[in-house]
């Protein structure tokens, strides 16, 4: 997989996962892939910023969904504005 298909494959698993931010009033942002395209850099927004349980949406949901689209993801982790 090329880095513009990783790239494209992991804003399509954010477009299938924002919908569940949004309906919590919160969103998110691909900030970048770095490491060899093993490493998501994203930025929750919203009331996803300030919210006890991002930590589990992160991983349990968005890092999730990522590597079904891209098994070659390591992490994903979020970077506070």
């Amino acid at each position: 997989m090329t880095s513009e298909e990783v790239k494209n494959n992991v804003l399509k698993a954010l477009d299938e996962i924002r919908p569940f931010l949004q309906s919590d009033g919160g969103d998110i942002t691909l900030l970048g892939i770095e490491d060899n395209d093993t490493l998501v850099k994203v930025q929750l927004k919203g009331a996803c910023v300030g919210c006890s349980v991002n930590q589990m949406t992160l991983k349990s949901g968005v890092e999730m969904t990522i590597k079904k689209y891209v098994p070659q993801i390591e992490e994903v982790i979020n970077i506070d504005a």
